[in-house]
């Protein structure tokens, strides 16, 4: 069992910047591939950025490929996700996920078995 807690939302400006923090707690951080996920109202939730157990590949859906960065220090238990230049269509509810089998990083909502209770981000252009 992990415990996820999802911090660092709020509203922004379009072209700002933000960072997005999530805490674990509970079974060994370290054993866990960490993911970002967000979901816009009426919409399905979506991949936007995963890493894997030792932070040195990280992946990243197209439509946020050269703005946002996950990273993970896993002497704090903690993924981050700083996301520059953001734009009104980034406005979501964004969720840390966590997956204890996945060999590498899965962008399928479905391979995570842990999930935070989300944090807003509002991006007004």
């Amino acid at each position: 069992q992990v415990q996820l807690v999802e911090s660092g939302g709020g509203l922004v400006q379009a072209g700002g910047s933000l960072r997005l923090s999530c805490a674990a707690s509970g079974r060994t951080f370290r054993s866990f591939v960490m993911g970002w996920f967000r979901q816009a109202p009426g919409k399905e939730r979506e991949f936007a950025a995963a890493i894997t157990r030792s932070g040195d590949i990280t992946y990243y859906a197209d439509s946020v490929k050269g703005r946002f960065t996950i990273s993970r220090d896993n002497a704090k238990n903690t993924v981050f996700l700083q996301m520059n230049n953001l734009k009104s269509e980034d406005t979501a509810v964004y969720y840390c996920a966590a997956d204890w089998t996945a060999i590498r990083p899965s962008s399928s909502a479905y391979s995570y078995d842990y999930w935070g209770q989300g944090t807003q981000v509002t991006v007004s252009s």
